[in-house]
């Protein structure tokens, strides 16, 4: 299997500052915003974007959860090995708020509506967006976008995406591995 480099760390920070530009300007002070990461992968980009906006944009008081939707996925049971199930850390309600879900790849669309799912035990938002570090397009199986991305590739279903985090692989980048 051989791989390609689409992103180093350094397209990754000036993408995550254009991202968290993005949500200041349409959320401005967030004081009825809350950011949701979805676990595992998607709370690397939640964290980084909560730390940037706390700390590089002052902005104060910002709600970010962590959300697992292991139960909720329609291929929970199709699995050959089963899935492990990641810790939910939110500690709020999204009830008439604006919520903005955080993943890093948006592929075929299942993973968000399996956050919708479970993102009703917390409330009823007023309004949901969903930001991605990774747009595929040509590849959705639900009618489901981004309004966020932070780069749109064009992948072919045998191509993978590989986002890979300092925090867990030593460098922030993304590959697209081919077979």
């Amino acid at each position: 299997m051989s791989k390609k480099n689409l992103l180093n760390s350094k397209d990754i920070e000036i993408i995550l500052h254009r991202l968290a530009c993005q949500l200041i300007e349409n959320h401005n002070d967030f004081s009825n915003t809350v950011l949701i990461g979805l676990q595992p992968r998607g709370s690397y980009l939640a964290n980084r974007l909560a730390d940037l906006l706390k700390n590089k944009y002052q902005v104060k008081d910002l709600q970010l959860g962590l959300l697992d939707i292991t139960f909720y996925r329609d291929d929970f049971r199709r699995r050959d090995a089963p899935l492990a199930a990641t810790a939910t850390e939110m500690d709020f309600l999204v009830e008439s708020k604006n919520v903005v879900i955080i993943d890093d790849v948006l592929y075929s669309g299942r993973s968000v509506r399996a956050a919708l799912s479970a993102m009703q035990a917390y409330g009823r938002p007023e309004n949901v967006e969903l930001l991605v570090l990774i747009d595929r397009r040509f590849s959705r199986h639900l009618p489901i976008q981004p309004d966020y991305r932070g780069r749109q590739v064009d992948a072919i279903n045998e191509e993978k995406v590989l986002v890979t985090w300092k925090e867990t692989n030593e460098e922030d980048a993304v590959y697209i591995e081919f077979k």
